[in-house]
């Protein structure tokens, strides 16, 4: 398994933010983007041994990693999301650079330069490191990664309560059967994303 390390944050001086964000591809839902910034002198070994990549980790794993962050001196860290409603007026790369502007905004503290997971610059105003599959190769960026999937997956658990018809629990606002099915059953619901091309053909079929 690949490790993440702190080689990226240590090309910089000053104070290097890692950001990552959760949600752009599901067809309901918002989008989430999480800012971290880690204090080195505190970073307890056992994170070094257990951050990586959200997507590498299992569901329990992930909660049980997340809960450990937030509540670690260490951390400094915001959260920011941007609405269904916005996603489809801006559009998702838009919508996606508004998350990740507020999760910045809100740290409290101006970072020096950011580390984004990715290959299009959002364009957020700071000294900007794009790397691929950072979320596999920076800390700061794998801790980002899995605050805002814990986020984001929590929403939409919430969302489900209301309306339990499209396995948002499970599938988290993505295309599944499950959710495909729903679509057919139910419709459309204010929580989807109307802009993206399966959820506007259907709404045109109506």
């Amino acid at each position: 398994m690949t490790q993440p390390n702190f080689a990226f944050e240590n090309q910089y001086k000053g104070i290097v933010a890692g950001i990552d964000e959760v949600g752009c591809g599901p067809w309901a839902g918002p989008v989430v983007a999480a800012a971290v910034i880690i204090d080195q002198r505190l970073f307890p070994e056992k994170f070094a041994e257990t951050i990586n990549d959200s997507k590498k980790l299992s569901k329990k794993r992930r909660e049980s990693l997340y809960q450990q962050l937030i509540q670690h001196p260490c951390l400094t860290y915001h959260i920011g999301s941007s609405s269904v409603e916005e996603i489809d007026q801006l559009n998702i790369s838009r919508a996606t650079k508004l998350a990740m502007k507020r999760a910045v905004s809100g740290l409290g503290v101006i970072p020096d330069h950011v580390l984004i997971d990715g290959v299009r610059d959002p364009g957020l105003g700071f000294c900007t490191q794009l790397i691929v599959k950072g979320d596999q190769k920076s800390f700061s960026i794998a801790a980002a990664s899995i605050i805002a999937k814990v986020n984001r997956d929590e929403m939409m658990s919430q969302l489900h309560q209301d309306f339990p018809f499209f396995g948002w629990d499970k599938n988290v606002g993505y295309g599944t059967l499950v959710h495909r099915q729903g679509l057919q059953q139910h419709g459309v619901t204010v929580h989807h994303r109307r802009s993206f091309a399966p959820i506007r053909n259907l709404l045109e079929q109506l």
